[in-house]
Formats: structure tokens, sequence, C-alpha cells
């Protein structure tokens, strides 16, 4: 069996580093706190949302929620997120992806700026990426660069598959794995061969929204298989990722578990970033 890259274990050790650095920023009368833009209504978004409640809590941080619904217009919406980005008492912001088509979403990200998207995901925050300036960075790949350090997992030198190029994920995440010194192909749905690429790659992340289209035949043998899909499945109990667990294990040096993997690194580096926004306030 691969190495299992265990981010429900690693996201624990976090969180618990986050409790003293909260105790400490309460000793200069501070508290971290983060404000979640709820836009997104299905199921797995709301429990997505629960569970970054409960774990800012867990580390004496304050998280809050503001609703939008399809009667919230444009101009509520910039309102509410200028009110958070010049609340003092406010350290993170939170614009829940996606949010709903009678809504702008690029005014939106642009309104809130890069200093307190701890999500990473705004124009400005992608932008200091891409210039390798300091800033938040996407929690989502920042969680997948947090497992692959932590297990000591090299990337430089290595052919980095990564398969999606969402601004929210697959493309930070080629841009993390460059700034590791990777050699990194982005593949895509009109990419040629797919198979074909998935055999070159030491290293692959697959962030396609496509239940477990990523087979083991697929692999290059010893490849580190990181998977960031979370799909739900007619009749399976739990998620499932975008890569066949059953046929990747054995082939892979090393693998990520769906659940317990990629999802809780994302909310632990969600409340780092938040917590690292009080420190530097």
């Amino acid at each position: 069996m691969p190495m299992l890259l265990d981010g429900k274990a690693l996201s624990r050790e976090i969180r618990n580093d986050l409790k003293e650095r909260v105790e400490k920023l309460a000793a200069r009368g501070i508290r971290p706190r983060i404000e979640v833009i709820v836009a997104a209504q299905d199921p797995a978004s709301l429990a997505y949302v629960r569970m970054k409640r409960k774990w800012a809590e867990e580390a004496g941080m304050i998280s809050g929620t503001w609703d939008v619904t399809p009667s919230t217009t444009q101009e509520q919406l910039i309102e509410k997120i200028r009110d958070l980005t010049q609340d003092a008492s406010v350290h993170g912001v939170l614009i829940q992806h996606p949010l709903p088509s009678h809504l702008d979403e690029n005014e939106a990200l642009l309104t809130l700026g890069a200093e307190k998207d701890v999500d990473g995901i705004t124009p400005q925050s992608l932008g200091r990426l891409v210039a390798d300036l300091p800033g938040f960075r996407c929690a989502t790949p920042l969680g997948i660069m947090k497992l692959l350090d932590h297990y000591g997992i090299e990337c430089a030198g290595k052919n980095a598959l990564v398969i999606g190029r969402s601004v929210i994920l697959g493309k930070p995440a080629a841009l993390m794995l460059l700034q590791k010194n990777a050699t990194v192909t982005v593949a895509h749905s009109r990419s040629v061969d797919l198979p074909g690429l998935c055999a070159q790659a030491d290293i692959l992340v697959a962030a396609v929204g496509r239940p477990e289209m990523i087979r083991g035949e697929w692999l290059k043998p010893g490849a580190v298989v990181v998977d960031a899909g979370y799909n739900k499945v007619e009749g399976r109990t739990t998620d499932v990722g975008d890569c066949h667990f059953e046929s990747c294990a054995p082939v892979a040096s090393a693998i990520t578990p769906v659940p317990g993997g990629v999802g809780p690194m994302t909310v632990a580096s969600l409340l780092d970033n938040t917590v690292r926004a009080a420190e530097l306030s």
C-alpha cells in the first residue's frame, strides 16, 4: 500500500498550533475573526461552512456568516463586502463560490481585494501569486502544498500534472508547484491523450470534478497522487474523489484519501491565513 497523505491528522496538528497563536493574540487584545459570505445553498456547501465555523470556534476565533439569497442585489453585496473590509475587527473575508448567476462575482472579488482575502482567490491575490509577492495563497492549493511538505515529498525536478484549470484550484496549484521547481503541465477538458499525460507524471493533482475519472492503469508507477475532487455519486454513502482509489492506490507511492485528504487541509489553511492576517494587523 502507498503512503497515505492524511489531511485529517495534519489539519488537527495545524489547528492545535492555531490555538496557541490565538492565545498569544488574545494577550494583545486581538481575537481573529473570519466572516463568510454564504452563496451556495447545496447541502455539501452548507456542511463545509459549518465545519469552518466549528473549527474556527474551537481555535478560539470568531466566525460569522452573511447569507446571499435570490433577492440579494449587487448593490447590497458590494456594500456588505465594503463594510467588512473597512471593519478593523474583521481579519478575513471568504466569498463562498460560486455566487448566484444574477450577481457579478468579478466585481465582488475585485471589491474584496487582497488584504482580507484569506481564501486567496481575488484577482489581486492571484496576481501576487503570479508575481511571487507576499500574500494569502488559495486555501486548497496551499493545503496541498502543506501536505506535500509535511510528508517530505520533493517537488524540485519532478514532472507534475494538474488536471483542472479553475482559478480557485488548478491554476494556483500549478503556480505553487512551479515555485517548488517542478516542471508543470496543466491538463483540461480539451487535452489530448490524458492517460498518456498521466503516465509521465511524478506528481498528479486531480481537480477536474468528475468522479473516479483517473484510473490506476493511467499512472506512472510510484506517482504521488493528490485527489482534490469531492463528488457525490448516487448510491454511495460517502463522497468520492476524481481518482479511482482502489486502482490508483496499488500503483502510487503516496495518495490522499477522499474524504480525509485535501478537504480538511483546505479549512485548516483558510483558518491559518485568518490568524496570520490577525497577526499582521
